[in-house]
């Protein structure tokens, strides 16, 4: 684990599109970021916030970031439990995965 607070926790992605790909996952299990509460995305966005500074601190390569969650299958959804990837960047970087394949 990488991060934590009271209604969240962050850890590093098993399957990471970049180095560094940290999940921010709510304790309370939910199928979608849409399901959680107001004091759940509150938290979620707090231990985004400092995941981004430490991910900053740790590679200062680091430019941008992608921050978001797929919701639904036809979105790419694959774990049915709510989460945030927070995904560093560099530039030169290949380009952000689609949601789902291209057609």
């Amino acid at each position: 684990m990488v991060g934590e607070n009271d209604l969240a926790f962050a850890v590093r992605d098993k399957f990471p599109v970049r180095p560094l790909h940290t999940l921010i996952i709510p304790k309370r299990h939910v199928s979608d970021i849409f399901s959680t509460c107001p004091e759940e995305r509150e938290a979620l966005h707090q231990l985004a916030l400092e995941c981004r500074t430490a991910i900053s601190q740790d590679d200062p390569g680091v430019q941008g970031f992608n921050f978001g969650s797929n919701v639904g299958v036809a979105a790419g959804q694959k774990i049915f439990h709510a989460h945030l990837h927070l995904i560093p960047r560099r530039i030169g970087d290949t380009p952000p995965p689609p949601a789902r394949p291209s057609e």
